[in-house]
């Protein structure tokens, strides 16, 4: 027997067909990135972002969260966005998009303006906020590629400078997808140390702005602004300047410079301290030699203070000598007075004695005077 074989077309319902859809989009395309210009950009709920990515021929609706929008984007802008396409209940195309990435120095550039203004508005970029660095750290955390130029440069300048200080290494990204994410978490992990280091040095060599971009992420922008830490910044060349700088304790203009201002110089500090000892040495002689002369100078008004009280003294001595000695009888027996002792009544024998001799004699009559 011979037959034609049918074709049996399935059949859903409508939310059935948007699973059944999504299913397959998800097991084609689970993750995508798309480059485009942002056109129809909206905020809706300060929850909510929604815009439009097109090129010359097509357009596709885009929708994302606020917190993932990590860099400013505008109408205008072109981007690249990482994201997973959808079908929504109403049955609209779009892409769920898990994060935006301007494309291009111009584009970056200006995304970095937009979200400069914005964290400048609220204060994260204030003189009032920086803190000086530890004059002599000895515990020191370092956020870097270990494999990177910038990190050997930092660390030789380093050891060329000061000694024995502790460093805690935490190897990051400091470029592409996930960089600003770990050196998030090296932060947030330095401050909840038990010991916390007293400084964070985030720091990178030069590269393009492409190279440099993670480091204008608004959630490591906010890590270095709030980080209980001080934040030293060595980031790029000269010329670079990043958010992540701006809201930095102290910003360095290359990762070697960073080591510079934050490591005082042995030998310089080797030469300061002996200056300052022999000053020291040339202050204590002086003040050995006024002591010296003071001490001397109240030796000699002690006893000088001392003399006058023996004077005093002495001459109060001879006083009183003096009026002992007019009470000495002997005294007036030498000027020819006489002393009479015993009874002085009528017919009593007494005593008479003079300078030379003891008589005696009676009483023989006595009247008043």
């Amino acid at each position: 027997m011979g037959g034609q074989m049918t074709t049996i077309t399935p059949r859903f319902s409508v939310s059935d067909f948007v699973a059944v859809v999504n299913q397959v989009l998800e097991t084609a395309v689970p993750a995508i990135e798309v480059e485009g210009e942002v056109a129809e950009f909206t905020v809706r709920q300060q929850k909510f972002v929604f815009f439009t990515l097109k090129d010359a021929e097509s357009a596709v609706n885009c929708f994302m969260m606020t917190w993932q929008l990590r860099a400013p984007i505008e109408e205008g802008m072109r981007v690249v966005v990482r994201a997973s396409a959808k079908l929504t209940a109403k049955g609209k195309f779009s892409l769920t998009v898990q994060e935006v990435k301007p494309l291009g120095a111009g584009h970056l550039k200006r995304s970095a303006e937009l979200l400069r203004a914005k964290l400048a508005a609220e204060g994260l970029f204030d003189a009032e906020r920086k803190r000086p660095l530890p004059p002599y750290p000895a515990r020191v955390a370092v956020i870097s590629s270990t494999q990177a130029a910038g990190y050997a440069d930092f660390m030789k300048i380093a050891g060329q400078r000061w000694g024995g200080v502790q460093f805690i290494v935490a190897h990051v990204k400091v470029q592409g997808d996930g960089a600003a994410d770990q050196a998030v978490r090296a932060i947030a992990h330095c401050n909840q140390l038990a010991e916390p280091p007293e400084v964070i040095v985030l720091i990178r060599g030069g590269g393009s702005a492409e190279d440099l971009a993670s480091f204008n992420d608004e959630c490591l922008v906010r890590a270095v602004a709030g980080s209980r830490v001080p934040v030293l910044t060595g980031i790029g060349h000269e010329v670079d300047e990043s958010l992540c700088d701006l809201a930095a304790d102290v910003r360095a203009a290359t990762p070697s410079n960073a080591a510079q201002l934050l490591f005082p110089d042995k030998h310089d500090v080797r030469r300061q301290l002996e200056l300052r000892l022999g000053g020291v040495a040339e202050v204590i002689q002086q003040q050995i030699t006024e002591q010296r002369l003071h001490v001397t100078m109240l030796q000699q008004a002690a006893l000088e203070q001392w003399s006058r009280r023996v004077d005093i003294a002495k001459n109060m001595v001879l006083s009183q000598q003096r009026m002992i000695a007019e009470y000495d009888p002997e005294m007036a027996l030498r000027r020819g007075y006489a002393m009479i002792s015993g009874h002085r009544q009528i017919g009593s024998i007494v005593n008479i004695t003079t300078k030379d001799m003891i008589m005696k004699a009676r009483i023989e009559s006595s009247e008043k005077r």
